[in-house]
């Protein structure tokens, strides 16, 4: 697998079809659970698809195919419609980060499985490029939504563990924590340590995923 690592330095050509997918993904996952918990907020408005033109925000996604890092146009959530508006919007906050760590798991088994199945030809290097950078991107997009500034995903898993007044007095302030992204993102503030982990991620999810075919190998 060394020459993945190879591959990595370029991958922004792909950033575009890998946006596509990741994007939608992530916030499909948000409104789906969302619905699943008693909130039929985000189907009502037809953010319950894979359409990406449904979900993209322009700066986010701009941002996602630049650095890497990035969001989406976030899913309506109803909070009145939840049992345990604070547990449950936690659990659908979750869902977006972790569905693009399934689907980075999902692309590296199919890569894994394609290099060792396939004979190499352009089209199957252009889907092994493919595949890798919908892992990278996917990645990328649930580390960056895991951080606890408003209106990112991490907020609103931390801030559910706050005392009620402070946890509703901090979401009504939440559409300036687009200023801070920016302005982190901008500024390079975070990018190392998110880069850190998005590859320590990428390593740990390939090492699993890689994990079946090796086993298999060692038998015959």
């Amino acid at each position: 697998m060394e020459f993945i690592k190879n591959l990595i330095e370029g991958f922004n050509f792909y950033f575009v079809p890998a946006a596509l997918i990741c994007v939608p993904v992530h916030e499909y996952a948000h409104g789906y659970v969302a619905w699943k918990l008693g909130d039929p907020t985000a189907k009502q408005s037809g953010r319950l698809t894979l359409n990406p033109l449904r979900h993209f925000d322009p700066v986010g996604v701009v941002l996602l195919i630049l650095f890497g890092f990035g969001w989406a146009r976030p899913v309506p959530v109803d909070t009145r419609y939840f049992k345990n508006p604070k547990r449950d919007m936690a659990i659908t906050s979750l869902a977006g980060p972790l569905s693009n760590f399934v689907l980075a798991f999902l692309m590296l088994v199919l890569l894994s499985a394609s290099i060792r199945i396939f004979s190499y030809s352009a089209f199957v290097q252009f889907l092994i490029n493919l595949m890798l950078n919908i892992a990278l991107l996917s990645i990328g997009l649930g580390v960056f939504n895991l951080l606890p500034i408003p209106p990112l995903d991490g907020s609103k898993i931390l801030f559910s563990f706050l005392p009620e007044r402070i946890y509703y007095t901090i979401l009504r302030y939440e559409r300036y924590g687009m200023i801070i992204m920016i302005a982190i993102i901008y500024l390079g503030l975070v990018t190392g340590p998110l880069n850190t982990v998005r590859i320590w991620t990428f390593n740990k999810l390939l090492y699993l995923a890689d994990l079946p075919f090796r086993l298999i190998e060692g038998l015959f």
